[in-house]
């Protein structure tokens, strides 16, 4: 088929890759506009799909907005049979969601109707889920809530981090895109409706969401840390040689036997144990601003923690 991909980060860009595997022709990709980056915001990057595309030789737009009558003829001169679209991060207008023969198809991470919305793996991490999944939905003028046409649930593992989900979840929507548009091509695709029960929102992960707030309980807060790493990153202060540091913390894992008062800590074979408001965490890797992440008994070796608030 004629399709036309719209994605932006790493995570859309092996759907875009299977898609062409599987004999598509992709007669554009649309992806964000680069962006400033470089310590002094100098040089403007272009985002993963944009980069991928480039390299196959596939025309990229990377409009700021798809509201206008312009974009909305320009999309519709592409002549395509559909558009798949994969964490893109601009709102569809109806001229771009009936622009194609056959609509626009979204891969979601979540299980919809739960998690809706632009962080579906990191929230459903932070809320202590033990399943996720990826879902192929047709896109209509609501927040995710078009018909499902394909779906694949995963078990989250109880120290599975948002990134290694991430990677998981990135491999199975580009497999699960593939069958559904194969699918389509035989016009053999049939869409459900998604349930009304059990919707939940992803809101955009806040930054005043990462500080870690020990008062809570252990499960909790190593669901916060392992929900936001690697980024942007569940940090704490720590008292290293006397002086209060931003650390941000990457792995971690539950005691709950652990009997310590709340962010009282101290270090053992396992790594740095804090106390929680029951149990506590056992922090195994960790990111000291301007330096390398590393293991828990590597940062301890060259930064003793006096404490941690």
């Amino acid at each position: 088929m004629r399709i036309i991909f719209m994605g932006t980060p790493d995570f859309s860009v092996p759907t875009l890759m299977a898609l062409i595997e599987h004999g598509h022709e992709i007669v554009a990709c649309y992806s964000q506009p680069p962006r400033p980056a470089g310590r002094r915001g100098l040089e403007l990057k272009k985002t993963p799909v944009h980069e991928a595309a480039e390299k196959l030789g596939i025309e990229v737009r990377t409009p700021t907005s798809l509201k206008s009558d312009e974009q909305a003829q320009a999309f519709a001169d592409l002549d395509a049979d559909v558009a798949v679209v994969v964490a893109y991060g601009l709102l569809l207008p109806e001229a771009i969601l009936s622009g194609t023969k056959h609509g626009c198809y979204n891969g979601h991470a979540s299980l919809l109707p739960r998690w809706r919305g632009a962080a579906p793996i990191q929230r459903a991490i932070m809320a202590g889920d033990s399943h996720t999944g990826m879902m192929i939905m047709k896109m209509d003028k609501g927040l995710d809530t078009g018909d499902i046409a394909m779906g694949e649930r995963v078990a989250i593992g109880e120290n599975v981090t948002a990134g290694e989900l991430h990677d998981t979840l990135s491999i199975l929507g580009a497999d699960l895109m593939a069958r559904a548009m194969a699918a389509l091509e035989r016009d053999s695709l049939q869409l459900q409706e998604q349930p009304k029960e059990g919707v939940e929102y992803a809101a955009k992960i806040d930054k005043t969401e990462a500080r870690v707030d020990f008062s809570l309980d252990a499960k909790t807060t190593h669901n916060r840390i392992r929900g936001l790493a690697p980024f942007p990153g569940a940090w704490c202060e720590m008292n290293i040689g006397g002086k209060w540091e931003r650390v941000k913390l990457l792995r971690s894992l539950v005691d709950q036997a652990a009997t310590f008062n709340k962010a009282e800590m101290s270090p053992d074979d396992r790594g740095l144990v804090v106390g929680c408001s029951s149990g506590a965490v056992v922090i195994t890797r960790l990111q000291k601003a301007g330096s390398k992440a590393m293991s828990a008994e590597e940062f301890l070796r060259g930064a003793p923690v006096e404490g941690v608030r």
